[in-house]
């Protein structure tokens, strides 16, 4: 018992110690890096294909509460504003999951946009090294124009305003 007590303290002070710059590869200002979304029957979607748009990119875990809570904002708030507007596009993802994981867990949720796998990590590998859930978006230029960890509130407020303005 008081093994498992020490490692798990153990890795509360190792990811509490981790600061976010560490887990960080791209930041604002980076270039949005290329990337490919293979899904389970083996259709591919590429990142080059996003060029002269607004993209926003979540990454998420069906087990992670804070994720839970960014994408239910990203149904209620952000998604019926933007899912029509043909400058931007939205690529929410889940880490280390599968198409099949994702419709069973949309299932559930009922989201109306669609998720896509990451079931190795190729793609966020790309963005970052740890911490969920991350957002990025990405102007028309494909640069990063903002980056979070995490999900608040008042973050989210701040994406949309990030939003409007990199559509305009």
């Amino acid at each position: 018992m008081k093994k498992l007590l020490f490692a798990v303290l153990l890795s509360c002070f190792v990811f509490t110690g981790r600061s976010q710059d560490d887990a960080d590869i791209i930041k604002v200002g980076d270039v949005m890096p290329a990337f490919t979304i293979v899904s389970d029957n083996g259709s591919e979607f590429k990142s080059v294909s996003l060029q002269g748009k607004v993209v926003l990119i979540t990454f998420f875990a069906t087990w992670c509460p804070p994720c839970q809570k960014e994408l239910a904002a990203v149904q209620e708030m952000l998604w019926p504003k933007y899912q029509n507007n043909v400058n931007f596009v939205m690529l929410v993802i889940g880490r280390e999951h599968s198409d099949e994981e994702l419709a069973t867990y949309n299932e559930k949720k009922g989201f109306s946009f669609p998720l896509y796998p990451d079931k190795n990590r190729s793609i966020y590998s790309k963005f970052a090294k740890s911490l969920i859930p991350r957002v990025y978006l990405i102007g028309k230029d494909g640069k990063v124009v903002y980056a979070a960890t995490g999900y608040n509130e008042n973050d989210f407020a701040g994406l949309m305003n990030q939003i409007e303005k990199a559509i305009k």
